[in-house]
Order: structure tokens, then sequence, then C-alpha cells
């Protein structure tokens, strides 16, 4: 099995930059543009390409430091997966600001910010979504010229999209200044996109939001960004949700939590309420001697959880109201009851005065 990192000349501590640095020398000492008609240097080559790809991502390297090979057993998946001249062709730009040649590029990626009603975030919605993007002009369908008429030859490259000249024993590539290394001119621009080949519109898609969705959840539509270049693929639209906050529920996680207020003599006496779930409302037995902020639980009533069909619960924390206003005989039943008192009626009451007796 061959050692990756013999092949660069570094331990397996090294860091990505050395990894970079040990793959810039020896590429440039073995490359074949340097080493014509040398077999061994350019298997030499190919073997340093494929240790590059290997150990500079930082998945594969954790797999061959583990098992010795990445992808399917027996050998890398599909190959090195490496052009060699573009890898050279990558090195060359980083050092003298080149390209050999315009290549296709992937669509840039789309943001959304989308804003949901809190029974949307938690039920799941599909939604109508207008996105502005850019889309190849229907006119001239990307081609840039008015249609009819097709593009110059660049006179400079010949079409070629660059220009070589030797520097020593390199030959170096540029790309063609006049035009930008596509190796053609466009002299009659396509009058609806002024010869960019494509336009801006807004578009209409549909997109479903699962059920569990909250703030921050990010959702990537695949392949609804921007288009690519020179025949690249399409970007990717990510939406970012937001969600309203709900008049009656809070969300902790998959939990709901509903705070609902009770009197004092349905607390002290024990009761039956009402309280309100995302279903509908349920019955709740209140026992006597309830205290406030004590909670009751409803198993399976709070939010979905993404990807499992279980839901999280609704906690109830339950709030004895003080009355703010007395009529004379609801404050002469109050002063009596206060008289008739006494601590065992009242145990937190009772347990705090004595703790403070025993400080003091």
């Amino acid at each position: 099995m061959k050692d990756y990192y013999q092949i660069l000349g570094i331990d397996r501590n090294a860091t990505e930059e050395d990894i970079k640095k040990a793959y810039r020398r020896l590429a440039m000492k073995y490359h074949p543009d340097r080493c014509s008609g040398d077999k061994a240097a350019e298997e030499m080559f190919k073997e340093i390409n494929e240790a590059y790809e290997v150990l500079s991502d930082p998945e594969k390297r954790a797999r061959y430091d583990s098992f010795g090979h990445v992808g399917r057993p027996g050998g890398f998946e599909g190959g090195f997966g490496v052009d060699f001249h573009d890898l050279f062709d990558d090195l060359f730009s980083e050092f003298f600001g080149t390209s050999r040649r315009a290549r296709s590029q992937p669509g840039e990626d789309l943001h959304y910010n989308l804003t949901l009603e809190f029974e949307e975030a938690v039920s799941g919605v599909v939604k109508d979504i207008a996105v502005p993007r850019r889309t190849v002009c229907p006119v001239c369908q990307g081609r840039r010229t008015r249609p009819g008429t097709t593009p110059a030859v660049c006179r400079s490259c010949g079409g070629k999209g660059q220009v070589t000249f030797q520097q020593g024993f390199f030959r170096i590539s540029r790309t063609c200044s006049a035009c930008g290394g596509e190796g053609c001119i466009i002299t009659t621009p396509c009058d609806r996109c002024n010869g960019k080949g494509e336009i801006q519109i807004e578009r209409t898609i549909t997109v479903k939001i699962p059920a569990g969705v909250d703030t921050g959840t990010r959702i990537r539509i695949e392949g609804e960004g921007e288009p690519g270049t020179r025949g690249g693929p399409p970007g990717d639209l990510y939406l970012y949700i937001d969600v309203k906050p709900h008049p009656i529920f809070r969300r902790e996680g998959e939990d709901l939590v509903c705070e609902v207020p009770i009197s004092f003599p349905q607390a002290a006496l024990g009761c039956e309420i009402d309280v309100p779930t995302l279903e509908g409302r349920v019955k709740l037995k209140i026992p006597p001697g309830t205290q406030t902020g004590q909670s009751f639980r409803f198993r399976g009533k709070g939010v979905p959880m993404p990807g499992r069909r279980k839901r999280g619960d609704l906690h109830v924390v339950v709030r004895i109201e003080t009355p703010t206003r007395l009529t004379r005989r609801q404050r002469e039943l109050l002063e009596e009851f206060a008289r008739i008192s006494n601590d065992d009626v009242m145990p937190q009451r009772k347990s705090f005065f004595e703790k403070v007796k025993e400080l003091f």
C-alpha cells in the first residue's frame, strides 16, 4: 500500500499548510511540462497528486489514517478524481495570478428569510415564495449575442482563451486579457440582457416546511440559487426560518409551556379547569393545596420532533392570581380567614419563619 505521507515527504502530524507547501515543491519538480518524455517523472507526478487529493481533504485524510484507503474497499472511489493539468493551472494561478482557461463556475447560493406563524412552524406548511434571482436570458438563451449573430473569434489568442510565453525552462500560460479567457468577443450584444446572457427575475417556487422547525432553522433547497456560468451547476437556496411568538404558548425545544392563572380558592380547595393545547381544550384537575408555579404535564401535546414520530410535551404552569379589587364582604371574609389561620395550614410560611428564627 502506498504511503502518501512518504510520497509528499511529510510526517503524519503535518498541518494543512505543510501539505500544501510539500505539494507545490514536488509538483513543480515533476510536472510533465518540465520533465517532458520522462515516464518516471510522470508517474511520480501522478502519485504526488493522488497523495495531495487525499491528505488535503480532512475527511479523506481521516479515513486514510484509520483504514489505509478511501472510498470503496480495495482502492479509491472513481480513481484519482484529479485533472493534473488543472491542478498545475491552479498552482500557476496562485503563483503568477494567471489562469490557462476560463472554466465553468457553479452559481452563487441565495438566502431567503422566511417568517412563519407559530402554528405553521409546529405543524409544517407548504409556502409559495417569490425569490429574486438571475436566469438565462430567454432571447439569446445565454449566448449573449443578438439572435442571428455569433461572437467573433478573439484575435489576440486565436480562440484559445489563453496566451502562452516561455520564461526560462517554464512555459507559462495566462488568461487572454482581450477576451477574458473565453476565446471570443461579443460584437453584437443581445438587446434584452445587454450581452450578459442572463436577466434578473422574481421566480415563485413552492417549498415544503417540515413540522417542528424553529427560529434559526436553515433549510437547503438544492438547485434554486443563481445559475452557473459557462455550463456550471446552479447554486442552492437557503431558507432561514423566523417564527413569530405565540400569545399563549412558549416553546422550549420540543416542549410547550403555558401559564394559566387560577384564583386562591381554586388553588386551596382544588378544582377542574380547561387548558388550551394546539389541538383544542383539555381538562386539568387542580388538586387541593396547589402552589403557584406548580407544573402539570400533558405527554405528546408539544412540538413534533424533526425526523421522528414523537412529539414533545405540554407543561401547564399555574399562577395564583391575587385579587386587586375587593368588595366589603370579600374583605371581611378574608380578614376573618386571616384571624383564624395558623401556620399549620400554610406549611411554606411556617418553614420559612422557623429558618429565620434559627438565623437570628
